[in-house]
């Protein structure tokens, strides 16, 4: 279930993602062959990888995912359907690439926004693989924060958004806050946006949260998330 975090941003924050058109992305190619004078050799466009995610990302990042038409979000579902298989393939070996890791838990944390079953189970999974290999990446950190929050489990994510914080993530403040705020917990939550605020000043968006919880004019309510 999603929490108050996400039903908070859809309200208080214009989402960039209905400013552009959901692209036509053919995951195929994806899949590289090139002539050697030894034969075939066959490799994987990363690049391609990455501008597909990067699409996706502005669309379905957050929740409730933002799409220009229904025909545009049931493209990405089967973007994404198709991407989590060829990713498996990649990262289902004894020694898998932190790069690809990274990927494919964002891109089934994705999945978990767009409701497609088992997204959510198999971005948590490959999460706690990348952060076993590599305890202090400031982005799994992060993205792993934000995934449990977004899975309605506010108290889990935030020693990990915590953790991402202390290792130069700035957005980390923002979402501790709105993970706080989900919590019921409204001087922490405004203890973290001031901090925030410090941080990052030319964000306008946590301006209006603070004024909104000084004023009354968001409730904070007891969230046992």
């Amino acid at each position: 279930m999603h929490k108050l975090l996400f039903a908070l941003l859809a309200v208080l924050v214009a989402f960039s993602a209905s400013a552009r058109e959901y692209g036509n992305h053919d995951p195929k190619r994806l899949l590289t062959v090139s002539e050697t004078p030894s034969g075939k050799k066959y490799g994987f466009d990363g690049a391609y990888l990455d501008q597909m995610l990067n699409d996706l990302s502005a669309h379905a990042k957050n929740y409730p995912p933002q799409f220009d038409t229904q025909e545009d979000k049931q493209r990405a579902i089967r973007d994404v359907r198709t991407l989590s298989g060829m990713l498996d393939i990649l990262i289902n070996v004894p020694d898998p690439n932190p790069e690809l890791l990274f990927r494919a838990a964002y891109l089934n944390s994705m999945g978990h926004n767009l409701d497609i079953p088992g997204a959510a189970e198999k971005a948590d999974s490959i999460f706690l693989k990348l952060l076993a290999a590599k305890p202090s990446d400031p982005r799994g950190n992060y993205a792993y924060g934000a995934f449990l929050v977004g899975a309605g489990k506010s108290k889990e994510a935030l020693p990990y958004l915590e953790k991402a914080l202390s290792l130069g993530v700035v957005d980390a403040a923002y979402a501790i806050g709105m993970t706080h705020l989900a919590l019921g917990d409204k001087a922490r939550a405004m203890k973290s946006f001031e901090d925030y605020k410090r941080r990052n000043p030319k964000d306008g968006n946590v301006d209006t949260l603070i004024e909104g919880i000084r004023s009354g004019k968001i409730e904070v309510r007891k969230n046992p998330g």
